[in-house]
């Protein structure tokens, strides 16, 4: 029952990941990441009501939660004609993610946690929403780099394209990780309290995640610009799928 929803959320994603590739289909695309995100809040949302506590707390469950943050960051604004590539960079991701998160269970009935949900939902909810934040700063990253060199070359398809000037998405991707930093800040602290009250210490996974709150801190404090930002905010998103990828599941 708890995946009935999971399979139209992949659809709708999966169609629109194909449809932001053609310009003609840009909003059937809107509509797909629109459709596909309200059929995973329902997922979530039978999950977390079925569940004793804290629902995504496996590698996969917390993935399938990442998945829903990033997109829904991306609708606040991305689901405009000028940002398709944005989309096309942004929901094949979400759909491979997604099935990753549905091979691991974390789409299926949630195990109950021994943490507290308060503590769950605040530490595990915050760094989700930062790294969710991250993910599509580093897309507008490569949408950045892709429209500086394609302006470089003069491609004669610049204009038709109709992408958002580079003064425009240098701003977003600032504003997006000014926004972001604060909650991995919050979510960071949380974590670093509950760590020093059990008497634990700092695995690879919370190192990584340190390294990637002072890579974004960095770009905020130095204000980079042009090249120089969108390669200190990919680099950021490196540790970001580190942490998320790489070292899932290895964090107590």
């Amino acid at each position: 029952m708890v995946e009935v929803f999971f399979w139209p959320a992949l659809v709708a994603y999966g169609e629109a990941a194909v449809a932001y590739a053609s310009p003609r289909f840009t909003r059937l695309a809107t509509w797909g990441v629109r459709i596909g995100w309200l059929a995973q809040t329902a997922l979530l949302a039978v999950q977390a009501a079925r569940a004793e506590g804290f629902p995504w707390t496996t590698w996969a469950g917390s993935l399938n939660l990442f998945v829903w943050l990033v997109v829904g960051a991306y609708l606040v604004w991305g689901c405009r004609p000028r940002y398709r590539l944005l989309g096309l960079a942004v929901m094949p991701v979400a759909v491979l993610m997604l099935v990753a998160a549905w091979l691991g269970g974390g789409t299926g009935a949630a195990e109950r946690s021994d943490l507290g949900s308060v503590f769950l939902v605040l530490h595990v909810g915050l760094v989700l929403a930062a790294f969710a934040g991250f993910t599509l700063a580093a897309a507008l990253a490569a949408l950045y780099l892709v429209e500086e060199r394609r302006l470089q070359r003069r491609a004669a398809d610049i204009l038709r394209l109709r992408l958002p000037s580079l003064v425009v998405l240098e701003r977003v991707i600032g504003k997006t990780i000014l926004v972001s930093l604060p909650l991995l800040t919050l979510g960071l602290v949380i974590g670093g309290v509950r760590l020093w009250q059990d008497g634990g210490g700092i695995d690879t996974l919370m190192a990584a995640t340190i390294l990637a709150w002072l890579v974004y801190g960095a770009f905020l404090v130095l204000r980079p610009a042009g090249r120089t930002a969108a390669h200190l905010v990919l680099l950021g998103f490196a540790l970001v799928v580190l942490v998320r990828i790489v070292l899932a599941g290895t964090h107590s």
